[in-house]
């Protein structure tokens, strides 16, 4: 197992890069499916979905629309408690099939917040896609419908993810030691 260091704190390992693509082309062909014949949007929560995001669509089979948002509510190793939306939806979601992908859920506050602005804008459905699901961390219970990994609740960087700035660039993703 590698380790890494990211600032000034040691990571290990978690998820070696060919799991994490692996387990992506499953979550594609499982939404190619279930989506056969239509068309969704996808809306990728920036900054940590991008790798996965761009990944998951690569592999898709479907035709599908994709836009981004940013959202966050991280400052370091920790949540803040505030979400803040620092880059706008601007497509109209009236009767659109909406997939949210997300790099990571864990205690629910950031889709929790944000959904309800969604569903007023009263797509036909909604589902949310997430790479990773923290379950022993989650505070406010959402229906995921697509999950890539459930893990423990330990701090990850890479494959998107970051720790103050850094590590997202990261082909594989590190759990802290």
């Amino acid at each position: 197992m590698a380790t890494i260091k990211v600032h000034d704190k040691f990571f290990e390992t978690y998820l070696p890069e060919e799991v994490i693509q692996k387990r992506i082309k499953e979550l594609a062909d499982t939404i190619s499916n279930d989506y056969k014949g239509r068309k969704p949007l996808f809306i990728a929560i920036l900054n940590g979905s991008f790798m996965f995001a761009a990944d998951l669509f690569k592999h898709l089979t479907i035709e599908a629309e994709i836009c981004f948002i940013k959202l966050a509510s991280y400052k370091g190793m920790k949540s803040s408690g505030n979400v803040v939306t620092s880059i706008g939806l601007e497509d109209d979601l009236f009767g659109k099939e909406v997939i949210i992908v997300e790099d990571i859920v864990d205690t629910g506050k950031t889709l929790h917040n944000f959904l309800p602005k969604l569903e007023h804008q009263q797509p036909k459905s909604m589902k949310i896609a997430t790479l990773l699901h923290k379950s022993e961390a989650i505070e406010y219970p959402l229906n995921l419908d697509y999950v890539g990994f459930d893990i423990p609740n330990k701090f990850v960087v890479g494959y998107g993810l970051d720790y103050d700035g850094l590590g997202r660039n990261l082909k594989e993703i590190y759990q802290l030691v």
